[in-house]
Order: C-alpha cells, then structure tokens, then sequence
C-alpha cells in the first residue's frame, strides 16, 4: 500500500492503513489529513478518505503515547498518566459495549474497529461530518444548548441504574479521587474542607445513571441548523447523577447568559428527562433528588477547579451562588 502524501500524520504507519481498511473494507486509504493532536502529545485524529467502499471516510483515533511523554515523570505526571491511559480504556469499552445503545436521540458514532496492544489503541469510528453532524462551535446561542441538554437527557434516562461495568466507576474527569494533586494545590479552603462530603453527596443518589464525564460544546458535533447533535469523546465517562454533566455544559456558557438562562434550560433538561424516562422510573422523585444536588455538582467542579486553575475565580456569579448554596447546605447536614 502506497504511503499518505499527507506527511503530517505522522501515526499512520503502513499497518495501521492495512486495519483501517480491513475494519472499513476500503482497498485502499486516498489520503488522511490530520484533525488535531490528542492532549498532551497522546497521539493524534485524522480523517481518512477511503477507496472501494461505501463509506467514503472515516475517523481514527490513534493512541500512542511516544517515550517522550513517558520518560521523566515526577509522582504527579505519573498519576497524570495512569489516568489517561485508564480513560482511553474506558472509552474503547464504552465504543464496545455501550454505543450501540445510543439511538438517535443521543447519536454517537458507529465503532468500526477498536483495538489495544499495550499502551496503544486504534479507534476507527464513523464520520459523523458525512452523516450530517459536520458543525462545530466553541460558543452556541441557546437553542444549540437546548439540543446538547436533549442529548443528555436521552443519554442519561437510556443508561438509568446501568452498573458502570468496564468504565469509571465514578465518571466525570474531575473527581476527586483521581484528582488529589488538584486538591493538594486548592486555593479554596473551604471547598478543600468540603471535599469529600460533596463527592459523598453525589455518590450516595439513589438514581444514578451513565455520565459523559466531558460534556462541553466542543465534544459535541451539530447539524448545521444546530437543532441535533452527536457526541463524541468517551474517555470520562461512568456512574454519576444526570445534573453533573447539565452543570458543565452549562458552566461553558458565559456568566451573563448562565445568570439569565440557567434556570430555564435545567427545567428544559428536565422536561425532555421526563419524556425520555421509561414508564417504570419514578420521574418526580428523580427530579427531586437530582435538582437537589444540581448546586453540589456545580461546588463540585468549583473544587476541581480551585486547585487546576487557581487564578481563574470559580466562586463568581451564577457558578459562585450555587457553590455557596451547596456549600451551606454540606454545612447544616453536618451540624444536624
């Protein structure tokens, strides 16, 4: 097979080419253009533009962290490491034994290969620009969030009381006993003293579900209308409450539009959580305990936060009123 005119791919070696279309059915990869490297130099994304097959292109996902990256680490970045390669494990599980159960209300992309050798993995996803999820954006007007919380919502009532076999058994990339640096280095000490009952608070729901664990706008792709959306980026997901990732998304938006709308796009959330709930859940009493814990899941980023980004001011506006909400409450439960 002839080597890609598209040097900067640097990853797709003859092998790999030899996978992807045997996972594609391609006789042969055209050409690859890179989309972006994976964090911190893990490895990289590119598009492949295939020959002899009825999909013309796909997406692959290569992880292969170089010595580079795995050469002179202190305690720290070894904990750092150990944590990204457990979460692309996690997502090759998720691609494996979850993804199919997505449908079309909270579409992903369809796994054509999935692979592990090492501390290597090989991702050959669907391109879901070909399927009509070809916008991206870094800001969204409203009704685009309104879709991202449509999605969640149909994604967290599919995997309501799902047993997280495979994925973290606490989703979320921020959770406390895989960030212990980040806590060490808090320049909040009352989030830091509030810590572990916060991450008790959410462990202890009694409906649980799936999480994302990284539900920004960026790991999202739209119809060009922004009325639908499909989700990628499954490192982080596991066991969680639906309002932890609502409080992400919405933490993406600026404090204006949260302090305006907020209110309004959780009850949208929970709207389509009603409509997307089999008949068998009790939808009030979930809605009760997890508008409850909406103000701990915001606090509980905050915490994060105060120690990844200490110069950035997490107790602010709308995302400091439910942190102070949630941190006044942590305190009566503790004095009862």
């Amino acid at each position: 097979m002839p080597r890609l005119s598209i040097v900067e791919v640097k990853l797709l070696t003859d092998a790999v080419l030899s996978r992807i279309c045997a996972a594609t059915g391609a006789r042969a990869v055209q050409r690859a253009d890179s989309i972006q490297r994976l964090w911190s130099g893990y490895g990289e994304l590119a598009r492949v533009w295939l020959e002899g097959t009825t999909c013309p292109s796909a997406i692959v996902k290569l992880v292969q962290p170089t010595a580079a990256v795995r050469s002179r680490m202190n305690a720290e970045q070894q904990r750092s490491h150990a944590r990204k390669l457990r979460s692309y494990a996690v997502e090759m599980r998720f691609y494996e034994q979850y993804a199919q159960r997505c449908h079309s209300h909270c579409r992903v992309a369809r796994s054509l290969l999935c692979e592990q050798q090492g501390d290597r993995w090989l991702f050959v996803l669907e391109d879901l620009d070909a399927a009509g999820f070809s916008e991206r954006r870094e800001q969204l007007p409203l009704h685009g969030v309104r879709a991202c919380l449509e999605w969640l919502a149909h994604f967290h009532a599919t995997f309501i009381a799902e047993p997280p076999a495979g994925l973290w058994p606490v989703g979320t990339y921020w959770h406390l006993d895989t960030r212990p640096d980040e806590l060490a280095r808090s320049n909040d000490p009352q989030l830091q003293a509030a810590a572990t009952r916060l991450d008790a608070q959410l462990r202890a729901a009694s409906f649980r579900t799936l999480v994302h664990g990284d539900a920004k706008v960026e790991n999202f792709c739209f119809t060009r209308d922004l009325t639908s959306v499909a989700a990628v980026d499954f490192q982080y997901a596991g066991a969680g409450t639906g309002v932890q990732d609502v409080a992400y998304l919405l933490g993406c938006l600026d404090d204006h539009t949260c302090e305006r709308h907020a209110p309004a796009l959780l009850d949208h959330y929970f709207s389509a959580l009603r409509r997307a709930l089999t008949p068998d859940i009790d939808a009030a009493a979930l809605e009760a305990e997890w508008r409850a814990l909406y103000p701990v899941a915001w606090a509980d980023f905050a915490r994060f936060m105060s120690g990844w980004a200490p110069q950035l001011d997490a107790r602010s506006g709308y995302a400091g009123r439910m942190t102070a909400l949630a941190l006044s409450s942590a305190r009566d439960d503790l004095h009862r």
